[in-house]
């Protein structure tokens, strides 16, 4: 019954049990009252004032709402549900135009709030359908404001005057007679999803940051919890964390600013039983998550209305008739194949992961059934997908360069003193090492050599690796590399279940293999091992060599970045002379960088920087008590002065040669001689000397 350009007006006013004027439904609470009036411009009539209460499932009244509207909550309880008030409407303006002779109308309101931002939101977590009258509205004040640009803003009304009210259409109807409402407001029925590029203009002042979102949350959910807002076609990105799992937060993009700050007013409003934080965001975040640049991906996603399926876990050998036989018949994948799209690393291999789409909801819902069902030997994940998603996981898998960026140095680096004693660890059975689990998240190295007293004096130079989690924090664990088998065992004996501060600490005897494989995801305790869940190989962080000083140079800038745990390092030429003793400068929080940074996909835990303890100190130590102490002790031999710099590339195409790297190396001098091809676990790597 809704159509433009009515001569019939309903003029259509509410109120909440919260907040009422301008922070109309910015507080989450219900709709208690409803008052509507219709206005025959045709005939110059205004017909009666239909006044309708709400009954809200709370009737914990504000005191502005008491105040404004006169009602209490006996009077409420007494009243209809919301459902029963909408249809009474419905009836009651369908009799009245019947009356008139009318077959339309135009629904005008005082402003979007009561529309936006507390009808659709309270009659979706109702599940109720709302009318079509609704959808489409005539914002009054907007209307005014044209009409009397120099005017100014009109006041908010209040339910206490509302005849007063009905006094502004008196003012309008004059300006309607010759101009008929210019802008009709209206409200999307459901959220279209789509592709978005990285080239798309995006504007900063219609993005926000939704945090606190289920993991299992969709685009549509999303949607749902910003009913009445119109958010733009594929304006929903999910974000994922460093494993590809969703983190519980969206970037979400409205059609403009005014939408945007509408979201903004539903602060920690509920989806469930979870309240959701919203912020403000900026077009480039949004463009960051949701943009795209493959062609692939945009061929995928050109297909629209489609339902998307993101699936975990398949096997490395699946085919696409692997999966299309998984889902089976009930479930048709939209033109079969080509519905399907695997995602996969820049050198080919799969990831495991995969998207489909479905042509409706009925499909979808049959594909998710098959949550955790076998493929082949391995049990496969289904989760409700987005396009903003699916550009996320591509550009993470295809955008790892070949040569990882090392960060810059912080301003300030501690110096430790290089031992004669190669520090690096190579893998080996011996038995000459100590697992220290259950350590205080606040125990440092020094709270370590306490703990093993005596036995310190064992301990191998650069011997103790305190073991990092993910997020660069203490796990608990540590490593410690001891002279001989026989001293570990003596310490695992006298120190198991030795109380630190307050908790007790387990020590096992261990090999440096099995701290590979601990740092992989294994576990090691007196039952003996357990390899990790991952047996593909650890992919460890390049190792960097030393740049040489030169004349002129500082200390700091001669910084050597000692190889991860896991790393095996170039074994060093011996010098052909005595260098002078040199410093080799640790950053733990750059060394931490450094191991974050790198495409790790399977390691579990990180290892800190080795320390010996004789310079437990090197986090706090400043430079010159560290060099007081290299002087006391004998010139060590040191990596010899090389006229480059040594890097190592990951992830090259098996099918590259010499001329495909110099040519990627095009601009910096570089050493054919000094190019080693190497095989490591499967995969290609280069090692490559150059100048620059």
């Amino acid at each position: 019954m809704m159509a433009s350009h009515s001569d019939t007006l309903v003029v259509f006013f509410g109120a909440t049990a919260g907040a009422n004027g301008g922070k109309l439904g910015s507080d989450e609470r219900e709709l208690i009252l409803l008052v509507w009036q219709i206005v025959d411009l045709h005939e110059n009539k205004v017909g009666k004032l239909q006044r309708t209460l709400v009954q809200p499932d709370s009737a914990d009244l504000s005191e502005q709402c008491k105040e404004e509207t006169g009602l209490t909550a006996e009077e409420l309880c007494k009243a209809e549900p919301l459902e029963s008030v909408l249809q009474q409407f419905y009836q009651s303006v369908s009799a009245e135009l019947k009356s008139l002779g009318r077959s339309s109308y135009t629904l005008c309101v005082d402003g979007p709030l009561l529309i936006r931002q507390v009808l659709h939101p309270g009659a979706s977590k109702k599940n109720l359908v709302l009318p079509e009258c609704f959808y489409t509205f005539v914002d009054l004040k907007k209307e005014f404001q044209k009409c009397c640009p120099n005017a100014g803003p009109a006041r908010d009304l209040t339910l206490t005057s509302m005849l007063d009210c009905i006094l502004l259409m008196l003012w309008v109807l004059p300006w309607y007679l010759y101009h008929k409402f210019s802008t009709f407001e209206t409200v999307n029925y459901k959220f279209e999803s789509g592709a978005c590029s990285k080239t798309e203009a995006v504007d900063s002042e219609t993005v926000i940051r939704a945090r606190g979102l289920p993991w299992q949350s969709s685009d549509q959910d999303i949607a749902r919890f910003f009913k009445g807002l119109n958010i733009a076609k594929g304006g929903v990105a999910l974000c994922l964390n460093a494993q590809g799992r969703r983190n519980g937060e969206a970037l979400v993009r409205f059609i403009n600013s005014e939408h945007r700050d509408m979201a903004l007013e539903r602060h920690k409003h509920h989806m469930g039983n979870r309240y959701i934080e919203v912020y403000k965001a900026t077009g480039e975040e949004f463009l960051k998550i949701a943009g795209g640049t493959s062609n692939e991906v945009a061929q995928f996603l050109s297909k629209e209305n489609q339902v998307i399926i993101r699936m975990r876990g398949l096997p490395f050998t699946a085919s696409p008739q692997d999966v299309l036989g998984f889902l089976g018949p009930e479930s048709p994948v939209t033109d079969g194949t080509e519905g399907l799209l695997f995602v996969k690393y820049p050198d080919g291999r799969p990831t495991g992961d995969a998207f489909v789409l479905f042509a409706c909801e009925e499909y979808a819902q049959n594909a998710l059934k098959k949550h955790k069902q076998i493929l082949g030997k391995r049990y496969i994940e289904l989760f409700r997908s987005t396009a903003a998603e699916v550009q996320q996981v591509l550009n993470r898998y295809m955008s790892t360069p070949l040569i990882s960026t090392l960060p810059p140095p912080p301003p300030q680096m501690v110096s430790v003193p290089v031992l004669a004693t190669s520090p690096f660890i190579t893998t080996g059975s011996t038995r000459d090492c100590i697992r220290l689990r259950g350590l205080p998240y606040t125990a440092a190295i020094e709270d370590i050599l306490e703990f093993m007293g005596e036995h310190t004096i064992d301990i191998k130079p650069h011997g103790v690796h305190m073991v990092l989690n993910q997020q660069g924090r203490p796990s608990g664990d540590a490593f410690i590399q001891m002279k001989s088998a026989d001293r570990a065992f003596m310490v695992a004996q006298k120190c198991h279940k030795k109380m630190m501060k307050d908790r007790y600490v387990e020590v096992f005897q261990c090999s440096t293999e099995e701290m590979s494989f601990v740092l992989m995801g294994g576990t090691l305790n007196r039952s003996g091992l357990s390899p990790p869940p991952c047996k593909l190989p650890c992919l460890s962080p390049p190792t960097y060599a030393a740049f040489p000083a030169t004349p002129g140079m500082l200390p700091t800038e001669a910084a050597f970045y000692q190889p991860p745990l896991l790393a095996t390092p170039r074994t060093p030429q011996a010098p052909a002379h005595n260098p002078a003793p040199a410093l080799a400068y640790y950053s733990p929080q750059l060394y931490m960088n450094m191991n974050m940074n790198m495409n790790m996909n399977y390691t579990t835990y990180y290892p800190s920087p080795p320390v010996s303890p004789s310079t437990v100190s090197y986090f706090a130590a400043p430079p010159g008590s560290v060099a007081a102490a290299v002087a006391a002790q004998p010139a060590p031999s040191i990596l010899p002065p090389q006229p480059g710099a040594l890097v190592r590339m990951q992830g090259v195409p098996y099918n590259a040669g010499v001329k495909d790297i110099l040519s990627f190396f095009q601009g910096y001098q570089t050493s054919v001689d000094g190019m080693t091809p190497a095989l490591r676990g499967g995969g290609k790597r280069a090692e490559l000397d150059g100048n620059e």
